[in-house]
């Protein structure tokens, strides 16, 4: 495919710092760009950014960021001939992606036939599990507490009660007893419902102290796929990413390259195309087992854009365009370095509840190895109706020792006032001797808030 086939305008279907991101690239790119908002997002600086943009609804996210209809409405008004869903929101919804493409549009992510494939994390692991993949045990989607009850019975406690419909470790709950599994169900399946639009629930058996990392995939719709490396997103509270980081320590790089493989080959098999990201539990003992598949951009894919140098937005809009691997990546992708990523959410950090309100200060640092992706700018206001995350710090290094040191300067530079924020908390990670030492799990935030005698 020729660069004329690609996009001449694109509609953003998504907010804060994913579409000041998306926005960015289309414009390096030569492609217009079309926001869009709702009444509490007016002010933000993404859409004065944007070539054009396009109020959508009221602040709740059901009345602008998932109205399909009305995002389908200003597609077509607009003039646009692609849409990019960003991440959240309805960047996974394959009804929302065949919808773009009746309308005559580029869906700017994978297939909807993958979407709805690898999107339902229980069909995901069935598919997958098809196609070869190492898997913890599992259940199929439950209907019932006594169904859930005789599924933990065979997988053997402990047990975690996971959404079937959701990411982001939202509505994920540990069960170590059938007592604790009623609780679980009960509280896990309203958050489901309220989240992601069914209560759907499964079971996976509790892994105790993994490493969660992550596998880049890039495809094109000809067969050919690129892994760019791995990320370790260990860190996290609630099953709520804290720090990203490329590459991962600790695990032999043979481990590493051999799932490279496997996973090249297992998506160029199936054909699956564009972006996605592939989750995965890590032990010494049992190596990696298969978690889920984001078919979606990642919110840390900045980290590995850092160690590459690959804008891993243009890949997807140009392959998403039909573009052949050749064209996009040339070359096989190399690593450079170290990089870390930390979250800066607008939260108590103590007790981790959303701090919204005005953002009287608001002061990021710049300086060599240091990226910032936001939505926000001094005087905007952080609103009750969406994620909280108001940045993203990003450290590049020549090593992860140099990296952790530019993330610390990075972060005592940064001034916010007028919410609380979880910087506090993020500096307590970064100083920590086991975080330092690279002994890294996804218990290390807990060891963090509660340290041992």
């Amino acid at each position: 495919m020729t660069e004329a086939r690609l996009p001449r305008r694109v509609l953003v279907a998504n907010r804060g710092a994913v579409a000041a991101r998306v926005i960015r690239t289309l414009r390096r790119m030569g492609i217009e760009s079309v926001a869009v908002y709702s009444e509490a997002d007016a002010g933000l600086p993404y859409v004065g950014a944007a070539d054009r943009a396009v109020a959508i609804g009221p602040a709740p996210a059901q009345q602008s960021y998932l109205n399909q209809a009305r995002l389908l409405d200003v597609a077509r008004e607009s003039g646009a001939d692609a849409v990019h869903p960003g991440y959240g929101f309805l960047s996974e919804n394959a009804g929302f992606a065949e919808a773009v493409q009746r309308q005559g549009l580029c869906f700017i992510g994978p297939s909807p036939r993958w979407i709805s494939a690898l999107g339902h994390k229980t069909q995901a692991r069935a598919f997958m599990a098809g196609q070869g993949m190492p898997q913890a045990a599992s259940s199929p989607v439950l209907a019932s507490n006594d169904e859930a009850l005789a599924a933990a019975a065979r997988i053997g406690y402990p047990v975690l009660v996971k959404p079937a419909g959701g990411g982001g470790g939202i509505g994920m709950l540990p069960a170590r007893d059938a007592q604790e599994l009623a609780a679980a169900w009960a509280k896990a399946s309203g958050i489901a419902a309220k989240f992601f639009g069914t209560a759907e629930l499964y079971l996976e058996r509790l892994i105790e102290a993994p490493r969660h990392i992550e596998f880049q995939v890039l495809a094109d719709r000809h067969g050919e796929v690129r892994i760019l490396f791995e990320r370790d997103c260990s860190v996290q509270r609630r099953h709520q990413k804290v720090l990203e980081e490329a590459r991962p320590v600790g695990i032999p790089e043979a481990q590493l390259a051999d799932m490279r493989l496997l996973l090249s080959g297992l998506l160029a098999r199936i054909g699956y195309d564009v972006i996605g990201t592939v989750e995965m539990l890590y032990t010494p003992q049992d190596g990696f087992v298969f978690l889920e598949m984001n078919t979606r951009l990642q919110v840390e894919h900045a980290v590995t854009e850092e160690i590459t140098g690959i804008d891993i937005v243009e890949a997807q809009i140009r392959l998403a365009a039909g573009m052949h691997m050749r064209q996009v990546l040339p070359a096989p992708p190399q690593a450079s370095g170290h990089a870390i990523e930390a979250r800066i959410y607008a939260e108590d950090p103590v007790r981790f509840l959303p701090s919204p309100g005005p953002l009287t200060r608001f002061e990021l640092p710049t300086g060599p190895g240091i990226r910032v992706e936001t939505g926000y700018a001094q005087g905007a206001s952080v609103t009750p109706f969406y994620d909280p995350m108001i940045a993203k710090l990003v450290a590049h290094g020549h090593d992860r020792m140099d990296a952790i040191a530019r993330l610390q300067a990075a972060l005592a530079q940064t001034r916010i006032e007028g919410v609380k924020t979880n910087i506090p908390f993020i500096q307590r990670i970064l100083a920590h001797a086991d975080f330092v030492a690279g002994r890294i799990d996804t218990g290390i935030a807990q060891r963090v808030l509660s340290p041992q005698p």
